[in-house]
């Protein structure tokens, strides 16, 4: 049996003398718990922010997108689609070209990226949430001579467009190999495009303000590059299989492509959450240090109350440091059950926010495109929580109770 750890769970949970060192000792725990749950708590809503913003990018964004290593259009595309397109895991390839285009419209010009697709990038995107009105199939985009363009919906208020806008919107763009830095006429393509009858909404504005989907060919022609791809969009059978089919992908293509997941797409808004949370990791713990030494307290105010049993423990042979880790441990017990009971209340209001909605996004409905603050509690951010709140504390306690053991005790 551990005998400083056997005097201390007595000592924490035995009548004292005095009754302000009970409420101090529970004080200190609560203070514990308190920081614990909020970190938690924080955490978790951080975590719930970033699957949204991954949600919504998921129905816009490819599970896998092969990008060239260099440069702006991939080589050799053909082999790349027919590689594809044989890979067990693969169940849609999409063909695409990106660019940014010019949009000239009654005075205004506006720089826009017009993205190319065929009609397998209806087998891609999630087109039944992403597109007004809503429909499961990529509509027509070339008819004859006309071409049709889908339009980010912030982007087609701002072109004040509808849709059903008659009128053709003018495109330029620079053709691959012919600016003339000497000649500004020459060297851009100019073509018109029609208004679909459809809007696409992804709830970003990156996507929202700024492109205009088209049909492929379209694209090849007004940028001057036939045949020619930015990227081959890729999903997959199974949701779960993008990291081991990245891989393996990447291994079979070779160092002449990317091949990047969802995150990687959009590795610069991930970036900044992370970088986000862990700010409020740290601000958090810096606020569970300050809670931390409400323990040195209560733990002080104890060793004046026992000091009569620790001299009779010493007069029995106790050393003086078994003395000391007696102490110690009541630190530890305290900040134990703190940790505990805060992760568990943490992960309990959590739970409450997602079923119940308790904390709100605003007071108008509608106003977001969630009503309420979203939580996604993550173990290892629960267990990461719990053992940082237990170094914090042991780090705060070991030292001063060492000092005043000699000082008090002696």
């Amino acid at each position: 049996m551990n005998f400083p750890l056997f005097v201390a769970r007595r000592y924490l949970f035995s009548h004292k003398k005095h009754s302000a060192i009970n409420i101090i000792s529970a004080i200190s725990a609560l203070g514990v718990a308190v920081a614990a749950m909020a970190m938690v708590v924080t955490l978790s809503v951080f975590n719930g922010f970033q699957d949204l913003v991954a949600g919504l990018f998921t129905d816009f964004d490819p599970q896998l997108r092969i990008e060239p290593a260099w440069g702006k259009t991939l080589q050799r595309p053909d082999s790349v689609m027919r590689l594809l397109a044989r890979d067990p895991d693969v169940a849609v390839v999409s063909p695409a070209l990106e660019e940014q285009a010019l949009i000239v419209k009654d005075g205004q010009q506006l720089v826009v990226t017009v993205k190319g697709v065929d009609e397998s990038w209806a087998g891609q995107a999630n087109l039944q949430k992403i597109l007004y009105p809503h429909v499961s199939e990529l509509p027509v985009l070339q008819a004859d001579v006309l071409q049709y363009g889908i339009f980010g919906e912030e982007l087609a208020l701002r072109l004040n467009i509808t849709l059903n806008h008659p009128d053709p919107i003018t495109l330029y763009a620079p053709e691959a190999g012919k600016v003339n830095n000497a000649i500004a006429a020459t060297g851009f393509g100019r073509d018109d495009l029609f208004m679909s009858g459809y809007i696409f909404r992804v709830n970003q504005s990156k996507y929202d303000a700024n492109y205009v989907i088209t049909s492929l060919d379209f694209a090849q022609q007004l940028f001057g590059c036939p045949d020619s791809l930015s990227h081959v969009e890729v999903r997959l059978k199974g949701e779960d299989a993008w990291g081991r089919a990245q891989k393996r992908i990447a291994g079979l293509l070779g160092t002449d492509y990317r091949v990047v997941n969802r995150y990687e797409q959009q590795q610069d808004v991930f970036q900044i959450m992370r970088i986000e949370k862990l700010v409020a990791y740290l601000f958090l713990s810096f606020i569970l240090l300050i809670a931390g030494f409400n323990i040195i307290g209560s733990l002080s105010m104890l060793m004046i109350d026992k000091r009569q049993d620790v001299r009779t423990l010493r007069n029995l042979g106790a050393r003086q440091s078994v003395i000391t880790r007696l102490f110690t441990y009541e630190g530890f017990l305290v900040s134990f059950i703190g940790a505990l009971s805060g992760c568990l209340l943490g992960v309990l209001l959590c739970y409450l926010q997602q079923q119940f909605g308790l904390v709100s996004m605003g007071n108008r409905p509608g106003a977001f495109i969630i009503e309420s603050y979203p939580v996604s509690v993550r173990l290892w951010d629960v267990a990461a929580i719990f053992f940082t709140v237990m170094a914090v504390n042991l780090l705060v306690v070991w030292w001063p109770v060492r000092r005043l053991a000699r000082k008090i005790l002696d």
